[in-house]
């Protein structure tokens, strides 16, 4: 669904009330926002610059590149940042006594420079604000998830038909990779956090499942290269072992997340009975999961499950554990809440999140699904519609 002007601009502005609302709760003045991810979401455009956001009066875009955009009453052209202090001026705004700026988005010398900017302010972390408002999601961006994870089940439906017999781990994620590209796909899987580096998913088959990754994912995999040590390995696919994937879902600014396994030949019961309390996870996280519970009970919901079914030793990994089963979902893959032991984090009515209870079995490989669930009042509702069960390559 796309938006006409008018509408665009309405979504914004839920947005912004959103943002200003958490601003005031916080104490902040202004936010003035830099990040690719957070400009997207406040203008639903991509561009480098800024966007000031007051407590009080409209935001302003400044626009360094591109220069397409017609200058309007909320849009400035600059070429620095250093001009931003004297538009404002002119427009009337006066200088907040606190100003946020993204501490979690930026580099020091991005900071440091952007505070020089406001030496008469108090600085302070203007991404907890932006992040709170992006945990609940508006109706529109709810249904651009839902774009996502219909395109990502039509590829995933196709994964048997990528693979050939003998064919690698990497083969198969390439071949999966390519179906993706002609559904829509981006092909770009936008991340936060300095060490959250991915590309557009991983495919991750056998022994692999149990090599332990630098990266903060529920499963690592080796990777082919010290430089992005995550996912396939080149490893042949053999019988007796699963194959786990776990492939990109952004298809529109937004993302879906979904994982499900396939097998090569039969595989152990103790990869069934695991892969089955992932599904009892899920539902016992899906009946209990609405508005005003506490994400800290899903963590707890699913140790207890695992701790009845004796799976301890492969939950969330094997030779290294995960300590979340979750996180949010939206224009980044990994955004709030994390679903961990330690979250007061309260859920809300629309909140999106990814929930993905994962096992090792050494000498099989992973096993688990993952879905993406928006928050109701019955309930979590999975947009991620596909097969629970084990299929066979």
């Amino acid at each position: 669904m796309k938006l006409i002007a008018t509408d665009m601009m309405q979504e914004i502005n839920l947005r912004m009330e959103s943002i200003i609302n958490h601003m005031s709760k916080n104490g902040i003045g202004a936010i003035l926002v830099a990040s690719g991810a957070n400009i997207y979401y406040t203008t639903l455009r991509m561009f480098r610059g800024y966007v000031y956001i007051p407590l009080v009066g409209d935001p302003i875009w400044f626009v360094v590149k591109p220069n397409i955009f017609e200058k309007e009453n909320h849009l400035i052209p600059i070429h620095k940042p250093e001009m931003i202090p004297g538009e404002l001026e002119k427009l009337g705004y006066a200088i907040p006594e606190n100003i946020g700026l993204e501490f979690d988005a930026l580099s020091y010398s991005e900071i440091t420079r952007l505070k020089g900017l406001f030496p008469n302010s108090q600085i302070c972390n203007g991404s907890v604000p932006l992040s709170q408002a992006r945990m609940v999601k508006t109706d529109w961006e709810i249904d651009q998830i839902k774009q996502d994870a219909m395109h990502q089940s039509e590829v995933y439906r196709r994964v048997v038909h990528c693979y050939k017999e003998n064919m690698t781990d990497l083969e198969l994620q390439i071949e999966i990779e390519r179906v993706l590209r002609l559904e829509g796909c981006l092909g770009f899987t936008r991340t936060a956090g300095s060490m959250m580096d991915i590309n557009m998913g991983s495919v991750i088959a056998g022994d692999n499942a149990d090599a332990p990754s630098p990266f903060d994912f529920s499963m690592g995999g080796a990777g082919v290269c010290a430089a992005l040590p995550v996912g396939a390995n080149g490893t042949t696919l053999k019988p007796g072992e699963t194959v786990m994937v776990d492939m990109s879902g952004a298809f529109n600014g937004y993302q879906s997340d979904m994982t499900r396994v396939w097998r090569v030949g039969d595989i152990p019961e103790i990869a069934y009975k695991a892969h089955d309390c992932s599904i009892k996870i899920l539902r016992a996280c899906e009946n209990i999961g609405k508005p005003g519970i506490k994400v800290s009970d899903l963590y707890a919901i699913a140790e207890k499950i695992v701790a009845e079914e004796g799976l301890q030793d492969y939950f969330m990994g094997h030779s290294q554990k995960a300590k979340f089963i979750g996180h949010g979902v939206g224009i980044e893959l990994n955004e709030l809440p994390v679903i961990t032991a330690r979250s007061k984090v309260i859920l809300e009515k629309n909140m999106v999140m990814a929930i993905e209870p994962k096992f090792v079995i050494p000498e099989v490989g992973a096993v688990g699904i993952e879905n993406t669930y928006v928050v109701t009042s019955e309930g979590l509702q999975s947009l991620t519609i596909f097969p629970d069960e084990i299929q066979e390559l």
